[in-house]
């Protein structure tokens, strides 16, 4: 376990530079993640002969992929960056990968915001092109499901979303203090085992929209029970003194919304 326990001195989180600019990791499990979820989609389209015009969902992926990349970023801003009010004020900053002239790249990226960009790009799309939303997003759930591992995996390498102190003995060593691998739970808790449900109660749903609600209250809860591993934002800590983080915050929101349309539907 020395090696595991320590991987963060004997990783490098930069994969190679392209002259100043240093491509890391992280970015390239990220667009592996993107293109992940376009590869499952399109897998389980064919072996279950979901009966969609190919042309629209090629159509459609540019749609949400950018609704993605905008929410994440937009989403950080918004509920976990320390300086919202300047962004606000300064939104084209918001993806500027330059500090002071120098290339910094882009940080920060909130996966309830990429879930917001997602669903609005898809109810866009669906409206311009008459298509039933809760029929294409069951079909996006399954793809984002699986690919969200990647996600994860990258914030490991990327040394951040750290755990919080721990003495299990599969911890890893961040500045010589030994922390829960949290990424790694999220990875297996909100990733594979959620994929693996929606995966196998896929043919079993009883109306359009199922499986999205179904991944909306499943991945709160699995974020919910995560969060109780990871250290809390550095720049926001506890919610309101207590225990409470952020991602519990707006996991418990994203649930119970799921589970009210969830109800609404099923009466349907």
């Amino acid at each position: 376990m020395e090696f595991w326990q320590n991987i963060y001195s004997n990783f490098n989180p930069v994969a190679f530079n392209i002259g100043d600019i240093a491509v890391h990791w992280y970015g390239i499990l990220y667009a592996s993640a993107l293109l992940s979820a376009i590869f499952i989609a399109k897998w389980i389209i064919r072996k279950d002969n979901i009966p969609i015009d190919q042309d629209k969902f090629d159509s459609y992926i540019w749609w949400s992929e950018i609704g993605v990349i905008l929410g994440a970023r937009i989403g950080f801003v918004l509920f976990y960056d320390s300086n919202t009010m300047y962004y606000l004020t300064h939104p084209w900053q918001i993806f500027n990968p330059y500090i002071d002239g120098v290339y910094a790249g882009i940080s920060g990226m909130s996966y309830h915001g990429a879930i917001i960009g997602f669903a609005l790009s898809s109810y866009l799309f669906c409206r311009k092109n008459k298509i039933s939303f809760w029929f294409l997003a069951d079909i996006a759930v399954l793809g984002i499901s699986g690919a969200y591992v990647l996600g994860r995996i990258g914030n490991f390498f990327n040394q951040e979303l750290i755990g919080r102190v721990t003495d299990v003995p599969w911890g890893i060593y961040v500045d010589n203090t030994l922390r829960h691998p949290s990424q790694i739970y999220e990875a297996i808790l909100e990733g594979v085992v959620i994929f693996a449900l929606l995966y196998w109660y896929r043919n079993k749903k009883s109306f359009n929209g199922e499986l999205t609600l179904i991944y909306g209250i499943s991945y709160s809860i699995a974020r919910i029970a995560a969060e109780f591993f990871r250290e809390p934002d550095i720049q926001l800590g506890f919610l309101f003194g207590g225990w409470l983080t952020m991602g519990m915050l707006i996991s418990a929101i994203f649930a119970i919304i799921s589970g009210m349309v969830y109800v609404k539907l099923k009466r349907v």
